[in-house]
């Protein structure tokens, strides 16, 4: 695999492991027991910490990504196990 391929998967696995991990421990003003600010949707988060988002993204990103490359080098999982024909 080259090294563009890898990149670009990674970076797949990345955006979708943000989608994963963006709402996880976020708490609105109202569960915190915060005041809101005039015209602040009710869905706000109070407590948002993109440090926080970034590391625990990159986390399961790295990990699905490695069970990905070694189903890659060692063939665990190929075409040939799912039983295509009924």
């Amino acid at each position: 695999m080259q090294i563009t391929s890898i990149l670009a998967i990674y970076i797949l696995f990345w955006v979708i492991s943000a989608f994963i991990m963006l709402p996880i421990g976020i708490r609105t003003h109202d569960e915190v027991g915060e005041a809101k600010v005039l015209g602040q949707a009710d869905s706000a988060p109070a407590n948002f910490r993109p440090k926080i988002v970034l590391i625990r993204t990159t986390l399961l990103a790295s990990a699905l990504f490695a069970l990905f490359y070694a189903n890659y080098e060692f063939g665990w999982i190929t075409s040939e196990t799912f039983a295509w024909d009924s």
